[in-house]
């Protein structure tokens, strides 16, 4: 932890106890959380084969919720050094004077804890335990260890972003198999283009702060070829749901390449263009809406009317062979 920080110039003290909880609220970095969800969500559908219990479900994403929620608080507190000098982040509220650094740290706990007692109790330890792993690779091996000393930061540290949809898988069925293990593979891969491409967008932000970004220390041009490598790691990796893995079905089929297809342009255009920080920014704003819309393919699939479309559609094609090889 950062101790070496000069008191904010400006405390903005709070006249409500709605600013109150909204500066308590702001400390979890509750759009990032969101998307962590979405991820959480579609294991839960693929692991329940679309016959999901909605106690778990609500249970398990409000337990998640509350895990990102501890993780992104911590963060807060080592970051506010230099959340203080980007003028971005300087209005937080730990760099702000709004909220304490020991009441976030009380805060961040009660958090944690609640999500262990929740995932604990109403799905099961493994859930529990691995929420609690989330929290711990985020904020030692990312925030402590890697953001501020090695170029490949969000590459190690996406691990952290991709245990939500085993914390799902697990809390469904009680153990973590090949096919969570490659919705983490999924997510781990699209962490470099996503944050990468943001990294290009805000390089000189993070040039002014030290903290090592691919695109600071290695320039736009590597980093535009490291996304581009990444994006196809990522779209392989899709396919291992349909096959061999068998858990996904036509209406992903039709969504995954649907929604590649624009991210693949976009790569192109970034590596064809590397100081266009537009492109960059476009890239990263789409990744998102990917990642999101993807998961909700993954949940629709699940669900038994579209498991007949697969279903029926596969025997059609079958028929269909069958025809073509007689007729040869």
């Amino acid at each position: 932890m950062q101790n070496s920080i000069s008191p904010p110039t400006s405390t903005r003290l709070h006249r409500n106890v709605y600013e109150v909880i909204q500066s308590y609220v702001q400390l979890t970095k509750p759009r990032i959380i969101v998307l962590l969800l979405v991820t959480t969500g579609a294991a839960v559908f693929l692991a329940s084969e679309g016959q999901v219990d909605p106690v778990v479900l609500l249970a398990t994403l409000l337990g998640g919720w509350l895990a990102a929620a501890a993780a992104n608080t911590i963060n807060c507190l080592y970051d506010r050094d230099i959340d203080q000098i980007m003028e971005r982040t300087s209005l937080r509220p730990l760099p702000s004077g709004r909220v304490r650094v020991r009441d976030a740290m009380i805060f961040a706990g009660v958090l944690a804890g609640l999500s262990f007692i929740l995932l604990n109790t109403v799905t099961n330890l493994l859930a529990a335990l691995l929420a609690q792993a989330g929290i711990v690779f985020y904020v030692l091996i990312y925030t402590h260890w890697l953001k501020r000393h090695s170029t490949q930061n969000i590459v190690i540290g996406g691990a952290a972003g991709a245990i939500p949809p085993l914390v799902g898988w697990a809390a469904v069925t009680g153990e973590v198999s090949w096919s969570a293990w490659v919705l983490f593979l999924i997510i781990f891969l699209w962490t470099p283009p996503h944050f990468w491409a943001l990294a290009i967008y805000i390089r000189d932000e993070y040039a002014e702060v030290d903290v090592p970004m691919l695109p600071v220390i290695a320039g736009n041009e590597v980093t535009a070829k490291q996304i581009w490598i990444y994006t196809w790691l990522m779209l392989a990796s899709t396919v291992l749901l349909v096959y061999p893995l068998g858990d996904c079905g036509l209406v992903y089929v039709v969504s995954a390449i649907a929604l590649s297809i624009p991210f693949v342009k976009k790569a192109w255009l970034l590596l064809g263009d590397c100081e266009n920080t537009e492109v960059a920014r476009s890239l990263f704003k789409y990744s998102i809406l990917y990642m999101m819309l993807l998961c909700g393919s993954m949940a629709l699939d699940s669900l038994p009317w579209a498991q007949q479309v697969s279903y029926t559609v596969a025997q059609r094609v079958e028929t269909l062979l069958s025809l073509v090889s007689l007729g040869a």
